[in-house]
């Protein structure tokens, strides 16, 4: 087994299957058991047993089974070839080395010098080492069919949203709350753009995946190089409000940067309420440590972080 992914499916009450991200389960809370009745009605509804297990299993087999299988394939195989190209230049040199060998024996009979056990056994070695050539090969050149094996489910979980356990409890909605989202959406809105545009701008082909939920917003593709694709950078985008001090970042979003390691890019923009902006700032590394156990979210300093970033 080359390689084995725990990957999480998510299951909408409309019959649709999307992938739910790396581990969304870290940002969510367990519901106290004194509050589980109250989902007895939720609970109730046909979709939720209605073959969703078969339909997480379907989008997994159908897209993220393949994925994956296409990225150990591209890694795996491109250290075969890597490796094959150097058995071959080994065992070659080798083989080289005897065959020469065996003609200076030749000239030396032919010169009536008696040779015979000699030329016997390099000629013996020149073939074991043409065998252990194609063998190699042959077991080098198997080894680049790499398939992919059947997902298997392990568990499912049902995530009620905090606005139907705040319904339910029969709390009030709040006006001002939905402000702040109203807000926080303008903010990200005009991060994203700016960073959008300043990838552009450099080139690079961007993909907007913040929907996907696979740990960052956009992908930026870089034009070839030489020859050769770089490596596409995965951006996670701030905004921020002018003046603010600090930085929010999750648990998730701070594995995930680990986990990319140097494609992993912290952009911060910095909006003001005329709609200007300052930044984009990348930050490259963000992140000293993993966060500890437990932890759901961390403020950085804001400045700080700036100190470290590099202007676009």
């Amino acid at each position: 087994m080359l390689s084995k992914r725990l990957q999480f499916v998510r299951m909408g009450s409309d019959g649709r299957a999307t992938f739910a991200g790396w581990a969304p389960h870290l940002d969510l809370e367990s519901l106290p058991k004194a509050e589980r009745p109250l989902l007895e009605e939720t609970l109730a509804d046909p979709w939720i047993a209605l073959g969703q297990e078969k339909r997480a299993i379907t989008l997994a087999a159908q897209t993220l089974v393949p994925d994956h299988c296409k990225e150990v394939a591209h890694r795996f195989i491109a250290h075969v070839e890597k490796t094959l190209a150097a058995v071959n230049e080994r065992l070659n040199k080798e083989i080289d080395f005897w065959q020469d060998r065996w003609r200076k024996l030749k000239e030396d009979g032919e010169a009536g010098k008696d040779v015979r056990l000699n030329l016997q056994n390099v000629r013996r070695t020149i073939a074991d080492l043409e065998s252990r050539l194609e063998s190699r090969k042959k077991e080098l050149q198997s080894m680049r069919h790499v398939v992919s094996g059947t997902p298997v489910m392990l568990g499912t979980a049902l995530i009620v949203p905090a606005g139907l356990m705040n319904r339910l409890r029969g709390e009030e909605p709040v006006d001002s709350i939905a402000a702040d989202a109203h807000a926080r959406a303008r903010i990200e809105r005009i991060a994203m753009d700016a960073v959008r545009r300043a990838e552009e701008a450099r080139g690079c082909r961007v993909v907007d995946v913040s929907a996907d939920q696979c740990g960052w917003d956009l992908t930026a593709y870089p034009p070839e190089s030489q020859g050769k694709q770089p490596e596409p950078q995965h951006i996670e985008v701030k905004g921020r409000v002018k003046g603010a001090s600090t930085i929010t970042v999750s648990r998730n979003e701070m594995l995930y940067a680990f986990n990319q390691g140097d494609k992993f890019v912290l952009a911060v923009v910095l909006v003001g309420e005329d709609d200007s902006f300052d930044g984009p700032y990348y930050i490259r590394n963000p992140f000293e440590r993993e966060p500890g156990w437990g932890v759901a979210s961390i403020n950085f300093n804001l400045g700080d972080l700036l100190v470290r970033a590099e202007a676009q």
